[in-house]
């Protein structure tokens, strides 16, 4: 049997692994391939965190001492895989004021 210990540090590492690389996103979107290849490896580790994150709370262990966390952190892991996948490639979904275009509108007038 595995114990809950190794069960809490492996998702501890899924999700602190998960996190490091979807800070650095802008670093590999320089290239297409490596973006495409991050975005899988984000949401593989992602989904599998979800997973473990369930087994954790199925085994009666505790992540940062509350047995009530994993599985809406579970969850949490779910979406931002979802999200992790969207591809943008740069295009304003926000529909605010891009501080770069604000520049150039004030030349051209």
């Amino acid at each position: 049997m595995v114990s809950v210990v190794f069960i809490e540090h492996l998702a501890e590492l899924l999700c602190g692994v998960s996190a490091f690389l979807f800070t650095f996103i802008a670093t590999f979107s320089r290239s297409e391939k490596a973006e495409n290849l991050v975005q899988n490896l984000i949401a593989v580790l992602l989904l599998s965190a979800a997973g473990v994150l369930w087994w954790l709370s199925l085994s009666g262990g505790e992540l940062w001492g509350s047995n009530y966390l994993p599985k809406p952190l579970s969850l949490v892991c779910i979406v931002i895989a979802i999200s992790a996948r969207m591809n943008i490639k740069g295009e304003n979904v926000s529909f605010g004021a891009n501080p770069h275009t604000i520049g150039k509108s004030n030349e051209d007038e």
